[in-house]
């Protein structure tokens, strides 16, 4: 039997994990301010599953950060689909 190791890729919406890391906070933390599951937070944060923009807007709120500072900007992605 052959095994495929080849992860599955995501594309990148969200900037959750940078910004945790930028203000030495951790999903955990989040998920604590929040009320969430962390799994919920963690899938957020490696971008497997995207927050509603409510949610968003909750993050940046706990962040105290523009809910902008969170998105991968789309013209960055337009760029780097043309590479």
């Amino acid at each position: 039997m052959i095994f495929s190791t080849k992860m599955k890729e995501y594309t990148h919406y969200n900037r959750i994990k940078s910004v945790l890391a930028e203000k030495n906070k951790t999903g955990t933390w989040l998920s604590e301010q929040m009320g969430r599951n962390l799994g919920t937070v963690s899938r957020w944060m490696t971008n497997k599953v995207q927050p509603s923009v409510e949610q968003l807007y909750e993050i940046a709120n706990h962040l105290d950060v523009d809910v902008k500072d969170l998105l991968v900007s789309s013209k960055f992605d337009n760029i780097k689909r043309q590479l």
